[in-house]
């Protein structure tokens, strides 16, 4: 995913796919299963979308792999994340 903006420009659209590889749409998922709702990720169309769940909260598994995959992302855009705060 590149992080790289334009002298003035503040908002860069991602695709589903890279939203859902960085981690983000596990750890927003966490949140909004608390009130019942979820981002679902459509693989065929790369389309998120939200909808209502009965699920609340992720198995043993799942939730090592999404915070594993939200450290990666953290770590690979440290520097730019830093950057984007300070400017």
């Amino acid at each position: 995913m590149n992080r790289e903006f334009g002298k003035d420009e503040y908002v860069k659209e991602i695709t589903g796919k890279e939203f859902r590889e960085s981690g983000a749409l596990f750890f927003v998922n966490q949140q909004l299963h608390l009130l019942g709702m979820a981002l679902t990720w459509n693989p065929e169309t790369d389309e998120i979308k939200p909808a209502l769940t009965r699920f609340r909260g992720f198995g043993e598994e799942q939730i090592n792999n999404g915070y594993n995959q939200l450290s990666k992302y953290m770590v690979k855009n440290a520097e730019e994340l830093l950057k984007d705060t300070e400017e």
